[in-house]
């Protein structure tokens, strides 16, 4: 079962708990799709089905507590526990992540923290690689705030408005189509009413007995004609003298 449909099938009250706890495992550094169940629980609450302001609240706890929890990993386990990582899950902790999450931090500092919340990778190394870089701690914290609150928040609150609009939108356009489908229907059947009375009143206005100009006439009458034409042509000769 995808997260989405997980999320969609609990009762509404573990889906605060539920969307904390995926966004905060996501945090410490185990790759999990936070992003995915933070927009599908946005949305059910767009359907009235779980409040907009806790599923931020949640989001947003379980990002900083999360990303804190996995920078105290890192301090006291270092670059030593990426590489174990990497060896055991090349695929979300290999050298070439490591490495690309590092020029990041390198080049951006304690920015990077905040960026990665909304790019996938370095989401899952943010915490924990800062903690294993000796990042100081008020730094991070400021950034990881800051990072958790425009991410988890304003992601929660701008799906939750683009979902009420689309469905509102929707509603409308259902009604819009039904009257449309009723009007194209009503001049369907009109144009095809007009054209059937077209049709009948030429039939009726030609006269079935008159020839048609142009008709070929009828091979016994050609044959006639041409011998009568013929006979017309040479006259008969004269008598001899005796």
């Amino acid at each position: 079962m995808h997260i989405d449909a997980w999320i969609e099938s609990v009762p509404p009250g573990w889906v605060y708990a539920l969307v904390a706890l995926i966004i905060g495992l996501e945090s410490l550094g185990i790759p999990l799709p936070g992003e995915i169940a933070l927009v599908s629980a946005a949305l059910l609450a767009s359907r009235g089905v779980v409040s907009p302001w806790w599923i931020a609240i949640c989001a947003i706890l379980g990002a900083i507590i999360g990303d804190s929890i996995g920078y105290s990993i890192g301090r006291r386990g270092g670059k030593p526990l990426f590489e174990k990582l990497g060896r055991k899950f090349p695929r979300h902790f290999g050298p070439e992540h490591l490495e690309s999450a590092e020029r990041s931090f390198h080049k951006w500092g304690m920015w990077a923290v905040f960026f990665g919340r909304f790019i996938a990778l370095l989401r899952i190394f943010a915490g924990p690689l800062a903690g294993a870089l000796r990042m100081p701690y008020w730094k991070f914290l400021i950034a990881n705030v800051l990072g958790g609150i425009v991410w988890a928040g304003g992601t929660t609150l701008l799906v939750y408005h683009v979902g009420k609009v689309v469905e509102q939108w929707l509603k409308g356009f259902s009604w819009v189509g039904l009257v449309l489908a009723a009007l194209g229907g009503a001049f369907s059947a009109w144009l095809l009413k007009r054209r059937a009375a077209k049709a009948r009143a030429e039939a009726e206005s030609v006269p079935g007995a008159e020839a048609a100009p142009g008709a070929e006439p009828a091979p016994g009458a050609s044959a006639d004609t041409e011998s009568g034409a013929a006979a017309a042509a040479d006259p008969a000769p004269a008598p001899v003298a005796d």
